[in-house]
């Protein structure tokens, strides 16, 4: 039996963070948790976990992007729906805010044009920092895949967000 409560204790707060860095709002990170955690029960049913906080970051990343993917489609449903999330810190100047807003916005619904695995391996690799060892473990995927999948997804927001990349090679 596993002591949910310590492993609660041990996780939540680095979940919550991989959530929030992939959705970018506090209501839905702490839904993405809790569904994350709600995932980790079940998977711990059927086999037995060797690393919890592996798994929790695998989950709460799939949970994150599906979050993201039904924002898309409600945008897509209601126009002129937008979040107010733009507007970050008071420190910053409001063009600074705007601009880290429609920044962090585009290569979220960019993550959610991806191909389910190359929108998780991207995650788990740059938001996450985890090894090409840990992501093939969590994915169930050729660690020398990961590599090639990696670099799909890399091309493709590419081309998704060509004002990001046009902004760094000024």
């Amino acid at each position: 039996m596993e002591d949910w409560d310590q492993i609660l204790a041990q996780h939540a707060q680095a979940v919550w963070r991989v959530a929030y860095r992939v959705v970018g709002t506090t209501a839905d990170a702490d839904e993405c948790m809790q569904e994350a955690f709600v995932d980790a029960v079940r998977v711990a049913g059927r086999e037995t976990v060797r690393d919890w906080g592996a798994l929790l970051r695998r989950l709460v990343t799939v949970r994150a992007l599906d979050c993201l993917r039904r924002r898309q489609t409600e945008r897509a449903r209601i126009p002129g729906a937008a979040d107010c999330e733009a507007f970050i810190s008071c420190e910053d100047p409001p063009d600074a805010q705007m601009q880290r807003g429609e920044l962090a916005d585009g290569l979220r619904r960019a993550l959610t044009q991806l191909p389910p695995t190359q929108a998780q391996v991207f995650c788990l690799r740059v938001v996450e920092e985890m090894s090409y060892d840990e992501i093939a473990e969590q994915l169930q995927i050729n660690v020398n895949s990961i590599g090639v999948i990696l670099n799909r997804a890399r091309k493709r927001l590419r081309e998704l967000l060509p004002h990001l990349v046009a902004g760094q090679e000024s």
